[in-house]
């Protein structure tokens, strides 16, 4: 087994993951975290090797970890644990791991033969698990795609996803730094975690899970306030206090700059009616955005799309008319939500590969 990678060293974005903890599975995994033209294609690989499988191999190497929020586990110490267990569980298998060793194609007579910049390399069996474009400063290219058009197999569309979104010339920049929890809404999903303000625009959590869903010409809704009611809020202060400035109101629950961007005329709750209170609450839950684009690839956590599973076996991740070249992970059209879900497809859909070729 020979292991090829153009990098320098073994497991670049496992490394920089997570902060450099890597969030390396998420304990809720199961098949409608992640995003593909076949919703089913996945089940399989997930089911056969679970979150929890990976977690035993982890604790087996004494790798210390937590669980940081809503299931996403992290190493108490470095990623660099992960990259270290990995390459040992390759070593025992009698395996070879080739670095600084850049790939250029794929052909195939009568056994593959893996042209590279040190040379060509011949096997029965090739699995390719090259990745996406993201983070190209990396060194993250489309190869993997290529490799699969070579052969005959279809790619869909790609594109970045788990990316911040931009607006513009009308950024935030006057929120630029500002942190808020927010339900976001866009496309078909919607998720509650956090918000970050940027001079271009809107990151966090909340926003790279919804970018996997949102297409250009798209609205996205934000709601800033989540698990309150803004209108009741207003209601209680015109009560209670009614010279107080809506400003003030909201300020006791958001940030006062997002406050005053919110509510851009600053006059006393009691002035207001119900009316007028309900159209400022509305802005608090339901704040329509148009976003322009997104940061693209340069900042993407993983790109959405890939070699088309209609051209895989689910349960070998096997190309079906080209016997022997295999596709796992993030070069294949499965998607997951960001907190661990794409590292999980990446084991899941590596031992899947990996036990129909040991089989052989």
């Amino acid at each position: 087994m020979l292991v090829l990678d153009h990098a320098k060293a073994p497991g670049e974005k496992i490394r920089i993951s997570g902060g450099g903890r890597c969030n390396f599975t998420n304990l809720h995994t199961a098949p409608e975290n992640f995003l593909s033209g076949n919703k089913h294609f996945a089940k399989s690989a997930l089911r056969r090797y679970t979150q929890h499988d990976f977690i035993e191999m982890i604790d087996a190497h004494g790798i210390e970890w937590h669980e940081k929020t809503l299931g996403q586990l992290f190493c108490d110490g470095s990623a660099k644990q992960i990259v270290a267990m990995l390459v040992n569980e390759l070593t025992k298998a009698g395996g070879e791991l080739r670095l600084n060793c850049g790939v250029t194609r794929v052909e195939r007579a009568e056994d593959f033969s893996v042209i590279t910049d040190q040379g060509a390399y011949r096997g029965r069996t090739v699995v390719v698990a090259s990745g996406g474009k993201s983070i190209p400063k990396m060194g993250a290219t489309g190869l993997g795609y290529d490799i699969a058009r070579h052969f005959g197999l279809a790619v869909t569309e790609t594109r970045p996803a788990l990316v911040p979104l931009t607006f513009g010339d009308a950024g935030f920049s006057e929120l630029a730094g500002l942190s808020v929890d927010a339900k976001v809404s866009g496309g078909a999903a919607q998720f509650r975690e956090g918000l970050l303000f940027t001079h271009r625009g809107l990151s966090g959590p909340s926003i790279l899970q919804v970018s996997s869903y949102w297409r250009e010409g798209q609205r996205i809704s934000v709601d800033v306030m989540p698990g309150g009611d803004a209108f009741e809020l207003l209601r209680a202060a015109r009560q209670s206090s009614g010279r107080q400035t809506v400003r003030t109101a909201l300020g006791a629950v958001l940030p006062k700059r997002l406050a005053a961007h919110l509510a851009p005329e600053d006059g006393n709750v009691a002035d207001l009616n119900d009316a007028a209170l309900q159209a400022i609450a509305d802005r608090m839950h339901r704040w329509t955005l148009a976003p322009t684009g997104s940061e693209g690839y340069r900042t993407a956590e993983v790109t959405l799309g890939g070699v088309d599973t209609d051209g895989l076996s689910s349960k070998t991740m096997e190309a079906k008319t080209v016997p022997g070249l295999h596709f796992i992970g993030e070069v294949v059209d499965v998607t997951g939500w960001l907190g661990g879900y794409n590292f999980q497809w990446a084991w899941s859909s590596g031992w899947a590969a990996a036990q129909a070729i040991g089989g052989r």
